[in-house]
């Protein structure tokens, strides 16, 4: 079990990494976009909602495609530490831990994605 165990929490961090790189690379794009072009930054919260959504359920599916049972729980694990880790970074980046709506819809949004890609990941496997 111990064994299963530190191979469940490699999958974790993995798909925790995999999500950053994901959020990274489309945040960096837009941004290249918001530069050379002559769009708006109307869109800037929708972008971000939308990547952590699919950043997380990607890192539940990661997260669960290694487990034996009960993806869902490794999903939202995977979630949860996303946006704990988004939260410090932005605590970091601000100098202030500041829980706000947006802060708490954060964590509803990583934790519930990274369930539903627990979900699909551990049935991928079938």
């Amino acid at each position: 079990m111990n064994g299963e165990l530190k191979k469940q929490r490699g999958n974790v961090i993995s798909g925790v990494l995999v999500a950053y790189a994901i959020t990274c690379i489309v945040f960096i794009a837009y941004a290249i976009l918001l530069t050379y072009t002559d769009m708006t930054e109307k869109n800037i919260p929708l972008i971000v909602t939308l990547t952590t959504i699919i950043s997380v359920i990607i890192a539940g599916v990661d997260a669960a495609k290694g487990a034996s049972g009960k993806g869902w729980l490794w999903g939202m694990i995977a979630g949860a530490l996303y946006g704990i880790l988004l939260i410090s970074i932005m605590t970091w980046i601000r100098k202030a831990f500041i829980m706000d709506s947006r802060s708490l819809t954060l964590i509803i949004l990583s934790v519930a994605g990274g369930g539903l890609g627990g979900v699909l990941g551990i049935n991928m496997k079938k």
